[in-house]
C-alpha cells in the first residue's frame, strides 16, 4: 500500500490556497499532460497547458512537469486548484480566541470550513490563511458549510497532534443547538441519547442509518417546545459526517431547513435566505499544553421566530 503522509509538498501556498495533489497510477498514457486532461475533464487544456509552462504542477521531489514531459505512475502530483466565477459568500466569521497555537472562530452559515465542491477563496481556511498570513493553519475539527457556530484551528504545526488527540479520544464537550420540525405521530420523552451505525449514502456526500453496531450517539434535550416546532440541545459523543442532521431526521424530526435530510432538496445556488437552524453552540476541553480548562461559545443564535 503507497503512502500518503509525510509528503513534500513542493509548491508554496498561494493567496492563502495550499497545494492539492492528485496520485499518479500506471497507464498507458503517453504525455503528461495527456493524463491530466483525461483526469480534469473540466479544465480547458490550453489552461492545463499554461500550468505547466508556468511550473505549477510538481511531484514531491519538485520536479516541473511541462507539456511535453512523458507520463510516469506512482507519484504524486502537486498542483493549484483554481475555480472561475466562484460566488462571493457575504458573511464573517469573527475571532473567539488567538494564542500561539490555536485559533477559534465563530462561523457563519453557508462558508465551508475547507475548501470543496464549488468554493475555494470563500472557505474559512483560505480567508483565515490570508488574512493572518498563516500558512501552516489546519482545522482541528470541521462543522457542515450550512452550520453556524464554534470551529478550533491549529496555528502551530508541533502541538497539532496534541490538540487532534483530544476529538479522537472524546475529551472535548460539544454542544449543539437546533431548531426541528416535530412529527405528532412519533412521540419522544426528552432527555435521551440515540445512537446508530451511521455509514456512507447516496449520493456520496450523504450519510444513512442501518441496522449494526452502533457508530455513533447524540443525547438529546428539550429546550423549548411551541406546537410543532422545537428547541433542542445536543451533545454529540462521537462526531461523524452529519451525525446531528441524521440522527434528528431518522427520529422523525428533521432540522428546519435542511437540505439533505431527511430528503435530498434540489440545489438552493446562491441562496441565503433559508439557513440550516443547527448552531455549534460550544465547545470545553483541557488545554494539553497548559493544562487549563477552555470554554469557547458562539455568539450567534438560531432564528426563534420559528418558534
Amino acid at each position: 500500500m503507497r503512502k500518503r503522509n509525510h509528503l513534500n509538498v513542493p509548491l508554496p501556498v498561494r493567496d492563502g490556497v495550499s497545494a492539492s495533489r492528485v496520485w499518479l497510477p500506471q497507464g498507458e498514457w503517453i504525455l503528461m499532460l495527456d493524463f491530466l486532461v483525461d483526469k480534469f475533464p473540466n479544465i480547458d487544456k490550453k489552461d492545463m497547458i499554461g500550468r505547466m509552462e508556468r511550473g505549477e504542477l510538481m511531484d514531491s521531489k519538485g520536479q516541473r512537469y511541462l507539456p511535453n514531459s512523458p507520463y510516469r505512475g506512482d507519484i504524486h502530483l502537486f498542483y493549484y486548484r483554481e475555480l472561475k466565477n466562484e460566488t462571493e459568500i457575504p458573511f464573517q466569521a469573527t475571532v473567539l480566541y488567538r494564542n500561539d497555537h490555536i485559533l477559534v472562530m465563530d462561523k457563519p452559515h453557508f462558508l465551508p470550513v475547507t475548501p470543496s465542491g464549488r468554493f475555494l477563496h470563500q472557505s474559512l481556511l483560505v480567508r483565515l490563511k490570508k488574512e493572518f498570513q498563516l500558512d501552516q493553519l489546519t482545522p482541528i475539527h470541521r462543522i457542515d458549510r450550512e452550520t453556524a457556530g464554534v470551529v478550533m484551528f491549529c496555528i502551530n504545526p508541533e502541538s497539532r497532534g496534541q490538540y487532534q488527540s483530544l476529538f479522537q479520544a472524546r475529551c472535548v464537550e460539544k454542544n449543539y443547538q437546533a431548531i426541528v420540525t416535530l412529527n405528532p405521530k412519533h412521540k419522544m420523552t426528552f432527555p435521551f441519547t440515540h445512537k446508530s451505525k451511521m455509514v456512507n449514502g447516496t449520493p456520496f456526500f450523504r450519510m444513512k442509518e442501518i441496522a449494526g453496531k452502533p457508530n455513533s450517539e447524540t443525547s438529546i434535550h428539550l429546550i423549548k417546545q411551541k406546537e410543532t416546532r422545537a428547541l433542542l440541545n445536543l451533545k454529540p459523543v462521537s462526531g461523524k459526517q452529519h451525525q446531528l442532521r441524521v440522527h434528528l431526521a431518522g427520529l422523525h424530526f428533521p432540522i428546519l431547513n435542511d437540505p439533505f435530510y431527511p430528503q435530498l432538496l434540489p440545489c438552493k445556488g446562491d441562496d441565503f435566505s433559508q439557513p440550516l437552524q443547527l448552531l455549534a453552540q460550544s465547545i470545553a476541553f483541557k488545554d494539553p499544553i497548559t493544562g487549563n480548562p477552555f470554554y469557547f461559545e458562539t455568539k450567534r443564535h438560531l432564528d426563534l421566530r420559528y418558534l
